[in-house]
Protein backbone atom coordinates (compact mmCIF):
# COMPACT_ATOMS: atom_id res chain seq x y z
CA UNK A 1 0.00 0.00 0.00
CA UNK A 2 1.14 3.51 -0.87
CA UNK A 3 0.48 6.33 1.60
CA UNK A 4 0.04 9.75 -0.03
CA UNK A 5 0.76 12.27 2.72
CA UNK A 6 -2.20 14.61 3.21
CA UNK A 7 -1.00 17.72 5.02
CA UNK A 8 -3.35 20.16 3.34
CA UNK A 9 -1.28 20.76 0.20
CA UNK A 10 -1.44 18.88 -3.09
CA UNK A 11 -3.68 17.38 -5.73
CA UNK A 12 -4.32 14.11 -3.96
CA UNK A 13 -7.19 12.82 -6.08
CA UNK A 14 -5.17 12.64 -9.31
CA UNK A 15 -2.41 10.73 -7.52
CA UNK A 16 -4.84 8.22 -6.01
CA UNK A 17 -6.40 7.80 -9.46
CA UNK A 18 -2.99 7.23 -11.06
CA UNK A 19 -2.12 4.45 -8.65
CA UNK A 20 -5.55 2.92 -9.20
CA UNK A 21 -4.84 2.97 -12.95
CA UNK A 22 -1.75 0.79 -12.43
CA UNK A 23 -3.51 -1.53 -9.98
CA UNK A 24 -1.83 -0.30 -6.80
CA UNK A 25 -3.68 0.37 -3.56
CA UNK A 26 -3.06 3.96 -2.47
CA UNK A 27 -4.63 6.14 0.20
CA UNK A 28 -4.38 9.86 0.94
CA UNK A 29 -3.87 10.14 4.68
CA UNK A 30 -2.81 12.47 7.44
CA UNK A 31 -2.67 9.63 9.97
CA UNK A 32 0.81 8.77 11.21
CA UNK A 33 0.01 5.10 11.84
CA UNK A 34 -1.22 4.65 8.26
CA UNK A 35 2.00 6.15 6.90
CA UNK A 36 4.00 3.88 9.21
CA UNK A 37 2.09 0.81 7.98
CA UNK A 38 2.47 1.71 4.30
CA UNK A 39 5.01 0.03 2.04
CA UNK A 40 5.85 3.30 0.28
CA UNK A 41 5.26 7.01 0.79
CA UNK A 42 4.41 9.80 -1.65
CA UNK A 43 4.92 13.41 -0.53
CA UNK A 44 2.90 15.67 -2.87
CA UNK A 45 2.72 19.44 -2.90
CA UNK A 46 1.65 22.52 -4.81
CA UNK A 47 1.95 26.17 -3.87
CA UNK A 48 4.57 28.04 -1.85
CA UNK A 49 7.40 26.26 -0.02
CA UNK A 50 7.09 28.26 3.22
CA UNK A 51 3.37 27.60 3.65
CA UNK A 52 3.72 23.92 2.82
CA UNK A 53 6.71 23.43 5.13
CA UNK A 54 4.86 25.12 7.99
CA UNK A 55 1.88 22.79 7.53
CA UNK A 56 4.06 19.71 7.24
CA UNK A 57 6.14 20.51 10.33
CA UNK A 58 3.24 21.74 12.48
CA UNK A 59 1.24 18.59 11.72
CA UNK A 60 4.07 16.42 13.02
CA UNK A 61 3.95 14.43 9.78
CA UNK A 62 7.45 15.67 8.90
CA UNK A 63 8.87 13.57 11.75
CA UNK A 64 7.00 10.50 10.53
CA UNK A 65 8.17 10.94 6.93
CA UNK A 66 11.81 11.44 8.00
CA UNK A 67 11.70 8.47 10.38
CA UNK A 68 10.22 6.10 7.80
CA UNK A 69 12.63 7.26 5.09
CA UNK A 70 15.61 6.73 7.38
CA UNK A 71 14.35 3.21 8.04
CA UNK A 72 14.71 2.55 4.31
CA UNK A 73 11.11 2.86 3.18
CA UNK A 74 10.82 4.17 -0.42
CA UNK A 75 9.74 7.82 -0.44
CA UNK A 76 8.96 9.97 -3.47
CA UNK A 77 8.40 13.72 -3.37
CA UNK A 78 6.50 15.26 -6.29
CA UNK A 79 6.79 18.89 -7.45
CA UNK A 80 6.77 20.99 -4.25
CA UNK A 81 6.98 17.70 -2.38
CA UNK A 82 10.35 17.09 -4.05
CA UNK A 83 11.52 20.55 -3.04
CA UNK A 84 10.55 19.89 0.59
CA UNK A 85 13.03 17.00 0.63
CA UNK A 86 15.91 19.51 0.33
CA UNK A 87 17.79 21.26 3.13
CA UNK A 88 16.21 24.66 2.51
CA UNK A 89 14.43 26.93 0.07
CA UNK A 90 14.90 30.59 -0.83
CA UNK A 91 11.33 31.07 -2.04
CA UNK A 92 10.15 34.37 -0.53
CA UNK A 93 12.58 34.18 2.36
CA UNK A 94 14.57 31.28 3.75
CA UNK A 95 12.78 28.13 4.89
CA UNK A 96 14.03 24.80 6.20
CA UNK A 97 13.13 21.54 4.48
CA UNK A 98 13.40 17.88 5.51
CA UNK A 99 17.14 17.54 4.68
CA UNK A 100 16.67 14.16 3.00
CA UNK A 101 18.33 15.52 -0.17
CA UNK A 102 21.41 17.74 0.12
CA UNK A 103 20.94 21.05 -1.65
CA UNK A 104 18.65 24.03 -1.80
CA UNK A 105 15.73 25.40 -3.78
CA UNK A 106 16.43 28.50 -5.90
CA UNK A 107 14.44 30.58 -8.43
CA UNK A 108 14.70 29.36 -12.02
CA UNK A 109 14.82 33.05 -13.02
CA UNK A 110 18.41 33.10 -11.71
CA UNK A 111 19.59 30.67 -14.39
CA UNK A 112 17.26 30.83 -17.40
CA UNK A 113 17.36 33.55 -20.12
CA UNK A 114 15.39 36.69 -19.30
CA UNK A 115 12.97 36.14 -22.19
CA UNK A 116 11.88 32.74 -20.86
CA UNK A 117 8.55 32.68 -19.03
CA UNK A 118 8.26 31.94 -15.33
CA UNK A 119 6.78 29.63 -14.23
CA UNK A 120 8.10 26.90 -16.48
CA UNK A 121 4.91 25.17 -17.65
CA UNK A 122 4.66 22.37 -20.16
CA UNK A 123 6.15 19.17 -21.54
CA UNK A 124 9.91 18.70 -21.51
CA UNK A 125 12.21 15.80 -22.29
CA UNK A 126 14.10 14.03 -19.54
CA UNK A 127 17.84 13.58 -19.87
CA UNK A 128 19.06 10.86 -17.54
CA UNK A 129 22.16 11.13 -15.42
CA UNK A 130 23.19 7.66 -14.34
CA UNK A 131 20.65 4.91 -13.67
CA UNK A 132 17.71 4.93 -11.30
CA UNK A 133 15.12 2.20 -10.69
CA UNK A 134 12.25 4.67 -11.08
CA UNK A 135 13.22 5.16 -14.73
CA UNK A 136 13.58 1.51 -15.66
CA UNK A 137 10.56 1.62 -18.02
CA UNK A 138 11.61 4.93 -19.65
CA UNK A 139 14.03 5.93 -22.36
CA UNK A 140 16.17 9.06 -22.55
CA UNK A 141 14.11 11.85 -24.11
CA UNK A 142 10.70 10.77 -22.80
CA UNK A 143 8.49 13.78 -22.07
CA UNK A 144 6.93 14.73 -18.72
CA UNK A 145 4.84 17.67 -17.53
CA UNK A 146 6.29 20.52 -15.45
CA UNK A 147 4.81 23.45 -13.53
CA UNK A 148 7.41 25.27 -11.40
CA UNK A 149 9.21 28.53 -10.73
CA UNK A 150 11.95 27.11 -8.47
CA UNK A 151 14.43 24.28 -8.90
CA UNK A 152 16.86 22.08 -7.00
CA UNK A 153 20.33 23.68 -6.86
CA UNK A 154 23.72 22.58 -5.47
CA UNK A 155 22.54 18.98 -5.51
CA UNK A 156 24.76 17.52 -8.24
CA UNK A 157 25.42 14.26 -6.38
CA UNK A 158 21.70 13.51 -6.20
CA UNK A 159 20.54 14.50 -9.70
CA UNK A 160 19.25 11.56 -11.76
CA UNK A 161 17.58 13.57 -14.55
CA UNK A 162 17.57 17.08 -15.96
CA UNK A 163 15.30 19.00 -18.33
CA UNK A 164 16.35 21.82 -20.63
CA UNK A 165 14.50 25.13 -20.29
CA UNK A 166 17.06 27.71 -21.25
CA UNK A 167 19.31 25.91 -18.76
CA UNK A 168 19.66 22.34 -17.55
CA UNK A 169 17.26 22.29 -14.62
CA UNK A 170 17.02 19.54 -12.01
CA UNK A 171 14.15 17.26 -13.03
CA UNK A 172 14.63 14.37 -10.60
CA UNK A 173 16.82 13.45 -7.64
CA UNK A 174 17.66 10.37 -5.60
CA UNK A 175 19.39 9.71 -2.30
CA UNK A 176 19.28 5.95 -1.70
CA UNK A 177 15.58 5.16 -1.05
CA UNK A 178 14.49 8.81 -1.29
CA UNK A 179 13.35 10.04 -4.73
CA UNK A 180 12.06 13.36 -6.00
CA UNK A 181 10.41 14.43 -9.26
CA UNK A 182 10.10 18.14 -10.04
CA UNK A 183 7.56 17.22 -12.73
CA UNK A 184 4.14 15.65 -12.20
CA UNK A 185 4.09 11.90 -12.99
CA UNK A 186 0.33 11.88 -12.40
CA UNK A 187 -0.08 14.42 -15.22
CA UNK A 188 2.48 12.87 -17.59
CA UNK A 189 0.43 10.17 -19.28
CA UNK A 190 1.84 6.68 -19.75
CA UNK A 191 5.40 7.87 -19.07
CA UNK A 192 4.33 9.15 -15.66
CA UNK A 193 2.40 5.99 -14.87
CA UNK A 194 5.49 3.96 -15.70
CA UNK A 195 7.49 6.00 -13.19
CA UNK A 196 4.91 5.31 -10.49
CA UNK A 197 4.80 1.65 -11.54
CA UNK A 198 8.59 1.36 -11.23
CA UNK A 199 8.52 3.13 -7.83
CA UNK A 200 6.04 0.53 -6.59
CA UNK A 201 8.42 -2.27 -7.63
CA UNK A 202 11.35 -0.98 -5.58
Amino acid sequence: MVAIVDYGVGNLYSLVSSFKAIGVDAVATGEKFVIEKADRIILPGVGAFGDAAEKLFSSGLSETVIKEAKKGKPLMGICLGMQLLFDKSYEYGEHNGLSLISGEIRPISDVIPKDYKVPHIGWNALKFKGKSPIFKYLKDGDFVYFVHSFYGANCENSVIATAEYGANLTAAVQNNNVYGCQFHPEKSGEVGLNILRAFCEI
